[in-house]
């Protein structure tokens, strides 16, 4: 059901259609970060990303230069899918030449780019260094090959539930999700787990999280994320 160890970076200078698509994305199971223009992407760890999502009208640097930086400068193979609103056939081939590994034009669908996305993805292999990462995150890591997290050199035993909710909170850190799509995400289609499932296990993490446990916040009435 879940794409875990599938990381998606999206850059765009779009905040509304980022955040349509990082919700989108995010139920389907794709860990997926946002940056609104080519100078934040350039700061991320490229390398642990499985796909980049990647606008061409931005500025100052376009996604047409950031796309010529990854590839000859810092050499990497990461595969890219532009998308654009620039339509036209020299416009893909300019996207092409640069090694890109598909290109969809706006407005599009989202079944359409979920099927783009999917058919990239399975020519290329999942990263070892992704699948069995340990994400840092300030004084707190999480070992999602052991289930635990470590807080200054010393370790919490995670259950798999509990491990997969972090993870999914901390792959996506200021997005708020709701109980019902921790739920539906973590659980999946299993009726005979309540909502309030969720506020007990997100209970223990804080306990676990311990004197770090105030970057697992709630907000009122709309779920939980993990503070910034």
């Amino acid at each position: 059901m879940h794409n875990f160890g599938n990381r998606i970076l999206l850059v765009d200078d779009d905040v509304d259609l980022c955040e349509i698509l990082q919700f989108n994305m995010t139920r389907e199971g794709y860990y997926t970060e946002v940056a609104h223009s080519a100078e934040e992407a350039i700061k991320r760890d490229l390398k642990s990303f499985d796909l980049i999502l990647l606008d061409i009208i931005m500025g100052p640097l376009s996604g047409l230069e950031f796309a010529r930086k990854i590839r000859n400068e810092l050499r990497l193979s990461t595969p890219v899918i532009f998308i654009s609103a620039k339509n036209s056939e020299s416009d893909k081939l300019k996207g092409f030449s640069l090694e890109a590994d598909d290109y969809v034009t706006k407005p599009f669908s989202l079944n359409e780019l979920f099927m783009r996305v999917r058919a990239v993805l399975k020519r290329y292999p999942k990263r070892k260094s992704v699948v069995n990462s340990k994400i840092k995150f300030g004084g707190i890591e999480l070992d999602t090959s052991l289930s635990r997290i470590f807080i200054n050199d010393e370790y919490e035993e995670l259950t798999k539930k509990e491990c997969e909710i972090l993870k999914l909170i901390l792959f996506n850190p200021g997005r708020v999700f709701s109980r019902e799509e921790i739920l539906k995400q973590i659980w999946g289609n299993d009726s005979k787990v309540e909502v309030r499932t969720v506020d007990v296990h997100i209970t223990r993490l804080r306990n676990k999280l311990g004197e770090f446990s105030f970057y697992l916040r709630n907000k009122a009435g709309l779920g939980y994320y993990f503070e910034t």
